[in-house]
């Protein structure tokens, strides 16, 4: 009950993000750029955890035990990480992905606040990705006490899950913060992890951030040169990258 109180203590708090958000929203630049986003998809759901690879550029989503299909992993000479690309050149992933790709299935205060800062079904400016964070806090709350009065409901039951080594493999993803995260383990017969691959959100982004300077930068170049480094520092800052984890 302590939890479910601090929950909803918060709701006033992010209520003031947002307003002051949505009043700092003519601030953004206008900017947008068609791509292809790549989010976790599950029917009925907007997911953090569990579904498959969904994208803006097919109808059908791919199991996650196929992503490497999906990322298609490459060196770009100009770059110490890897770079990834799938139906187009480049693709996002992160929360804006996510907004675009679930927002049907939002709960109606995060529905309410996506309207509030002008979300719609569909959004390409890169800028909305802070936008999308926000209305993610909201859904984040709102599911989370749910789950908490489906548990007070059915009450919580101690399961016993004994685990035996043996050798396999298996494939996983989960959406993180910045974007869909992929990780796969192969184990021997004794159960020690003999192979691992993961494939981070940030890599994932690499080539969307170069494509989205390479359209953006002709369109502020004759602004003087601290305010174009501003407004390229805040592009990049959108996608919030992590370089030092992203080179495997």
């Amino acid at each position: 009950m302590d939890l479910k109180k601090r929950l909803l203590d918060s709701v006033p708090a992010f209520n003031a993000v947002a307003e002051a958000v949505a009043g700092l929203k003519d601030k953004i630049p206008d900017f947008k750029r068609e791509t292809e986003y790549v989010a976790l998809v599950h029917k009925g759901h907007y997911t953090f955890y569990h579904g498959n690879i969904g994208s803006s550029d097919v109808d059908e989503p791919m199991p996650v035990r196929k992503f490497e299909s999906a990322v298609n992993e490459y060196v770009s000479p100009q770059s110490t990480a890897k770079w990834a690309k799938w139906h187009r050149e480049s693709y996002a992933v992160g929360a804006l992905a996510r907004y675009n790709l679930n927002n049907k299935c939002l709960l109606p205060l995060a529905r309410k606040f996506a309207a509030a800062l002008g979300l719609g079904e569909k959004n390409t400016n890169p800028f909305y990705n802070s936008l999308a964070q926000l209305v993610e806090c909201f859904q984040v709350v709102e599911h989370s006490l749910v789950i908490i009065d489906e548990l007070l409901q059915t009450g919580i039951k101690a399961e016993k899950n004994p685990a035996k080594p043996r050798e396999g493999e298996g494939a996983g993803a989960v959406e993180a913060p910045r974007g869909i995260l992929f990780h796969r383990y192969g184990f021997d017969k004794k159960g020690k992890c003999v192979k691992a691959n993961l494939c981070i959100p940030t890599n994932q982004n690499h080539a969307n951030i170069q494509k989205d300077f390479e359209a953006f930068a002709p369109m502020i170049a004759d602004r003087q040169p601290d305010e174009i480094r501003l407004l390229l520092e805040m592009l990049v800052r959108a996608y919030d990258p992590c370089i030092s984890c992203s080179t495997h």
